[in-house]
């Protein structure tokens, strides 16, 4: 569940920005190498500029992994990336996470206690091989749990290696906690519908399985933001500017990205606008911060949202300029406030998991 953020004090609130800017960068010269600050594309534009590191979250916690002489690794996004980068860094090394509220509703859906269920049901009725694959945007917990149990995790980017491999060594998945990553994926590698089970998390005794195993069985959780995207807003767009390309996260329906002209991680979907000429104009299906960052800077580009009634992470949004200024004064007199950390059995069996991801993904 999410945490509770202690309120911070009132004059972190009612500074200007520009005192605070001042002193978020004098605080950083000062720790200099002893603080890294890591920053997700979701991230608001008034937090992000101080990141020393951009990236999704997987890559922050590598990038946390890379910075041995970090005493202080402050993680601007939300509780599962900080635990990531905890597992993943030496045990002398701190997870600052500045707002402690800062969860993920998807992260939320997929409970231990719900899955231990899920998995224990279906080893009662199938002798099929079932494989546990979460979502890196998952609790620290999930990923332990498909560690201990032969599975793995996987990013956006490599879910389509992940199933290939799986699926052709003629195994079933139970895919968590993201029932939209998981479908879109099951259907590109080549699944039916009728290949594809939906869990029902609040009634799993109501269940009702077919008689042979599924090949995919996807976890009813979701991305609060991506559900916002919907198929006709594809027609509106399209209608309001001739000739745009449509260009959607997985996280969205499978009627979405069916829709779109393309899909693809957040990574993907930086590159491609990046990399896409000149005069060329786009649609976007994902979290709006993100967005607008790419319209900035891509000034050559037509760049808006695919729901311009707009998309916005809250949970990504607690991380505060305020936030972030407390608990950069506190580590000034050597307090850590918000530390995150993973006991270590848990983190040993999830280290377990994204390495199998790795290897599998390579």
């Amino acid at each position: 569940m999410f945490k509770s953020q202690q309120p911070i004090p009132d004059q972190y609130i009612l500074m200007s920005e520009k005192e605070r800017d001042e002193r978020i960068c004098a605080i950083k010269a000062n720790l200099g190498s002893k603080l890294v600050i890591l920053g997700h594309h979701y991230q608001r534009d008034d937090v992000i500029r101080y990141a020393d590191y951009r990236g999704d979250s997987l890559k922050l916690a590598q990038f946390a992994a890379q910075e041995k002489d970090a005493e202080y690794i402050v993680f601007c996004g939300v509780h599962f990336m900080a635990e990531t980068a905890d597992m993943l860094t030496s045990s002398k090394q701190k997870i600052i996470l500045p707002d402690l509220g800062a969860g993920c509703p998807m992260a939320e859906m997929a409970e231990l206690e719900d899955v231990e269920v899920c998995w224990e049901i279906l080893k009662a009725k199938y002798t099929q091989e079932f494989i546990p694959v979460t979502y890196v945007n998952s609790n620290a917990e999930v990923k332990a749990f498909c560690g201990r149990n032969g599975g793995m995790t996987c990013t956006s980017s490599n879910a389509p290696k992940i199933f290939e491999r799986l699926m052709g060594e003629g195994k079933s998945i139970l895919f968590l906690p993201d029932e939209h990553l998981g479908r879109n994926t099951g259907l590109q590698w080549g699944l039916r519908d009728q290949d594809i089970l939906l869990w029902n998390r609040e009634n799993p005794e109501e269940a009702e399985l077919p008689k042979d195993a599924p090949r995919l069985i996807l976890w009813d959780g979701y991305c609060t933001v991506h559900q916002k995207f919907e198929p006709q807003q594809v027609d509106e767009v399209q209608k309001k500017y001739p000739g745009i390309q449509v260009m959607v996260h997985p996280e969205c329906s499978h009627a979405v990205v069916k829709k779109a002209d393309i899909s693809g991680s957040t990574d993907f979907i930086i590159r491609q606008i990046s990399e896409a000429p000149a005069g060329s104009a786009w649609a976007i299906g994902t979290e709006i911060n993100l967005v607008h960052r790419l319209a900035q800077e891509n000034p050559d580009k037509k760049i808006v949202s695919l729901n311009e009634n707009t998309c916005l992470c809250v949970m990504m949004s607690r991380i505060s300029q305020p936030h972030l200024l407390w608990a950069l004064d506190n580590l000034k007199e050597g307090k850590v406030v918000n530390q995150i950390t993973v006991d270590d059995k848990i983190a040993a069996d999830a280290i377990m998991a994204l390495n199998r991801m790795l290897a599998l993904s390579k």
